[in-house]
C-alpha cells in the first residue's frame, strides 16, 4: 500500500493564530414557530367550541357552515397570530440573551494525516 503511512510518521499539524470570538445563547426560532402553531390550533379549537354560532345561514353568503368549517376559518387567523406572538417572544429572548455574551479565545488546528 503506497498511500498508507508507516507507524513512525506523525501527522502534520498546522496551527492557526489564536483569535477572540463572542459566544452567546440564542433561541431556536423553529421551536418557537412550532409552539406558535400549537398555540394557534389550541386557540382556534377553544374559540370554535365555545362560540357555537348559529344554524342559520350566513347573511352574506346564504350558506350554513358546519362546526369543522368554522374551526378551519378560525384556524386561518389563529395560527398566523400564534406564530407572530411566539416570534415576538423569541425576539425578546434573543435581545435579552445578547446582553450576556462571553469572549473566548479559539485556535484552530488543521491535521493532515496523509
Amino acid at each position: 500500500m503506497d498511500d498508507a503511512r508507516s507507524d513512525h510518521e506523525a501527522p502534520r499539524v498546522t496551527h492557526s493564530p489564536a483569535s477572540s470570538v463572542t459566544v452567546r445563547r440564542a433561541p431556536k426560532y423553529g421551536v418557537f414557530t412550532a409552539l406558535g402553531v400549537a398555540l394557534g390550533i389550541i386557540a382556534a379549537l377553544i374559540l370554535a367550541t365555545v362560540f357555537d354560532g348559529t344554524s342559520d345561514p350566513s347573511p352574506f353568503t346564504e350558506v350554513t357552515y358546519s362546526q369543522t368549517q368554522v374551526f378551519g376559518f378560525i384556524l386561518l387567523w389563529c395560527v398566523p397570530a400564534g406564530i407572530a406572538l411566539m416570534m415576538i417572544v423569541a425576539m425578546i429572548l434573543d435581545r435579552a440573551s445578547s446582553r450576556r455574551v462571553q469572549k473566548v479565545t479559539v485556535q484552530v488546528d488543521h491535521v493532515d494525516e496523509r
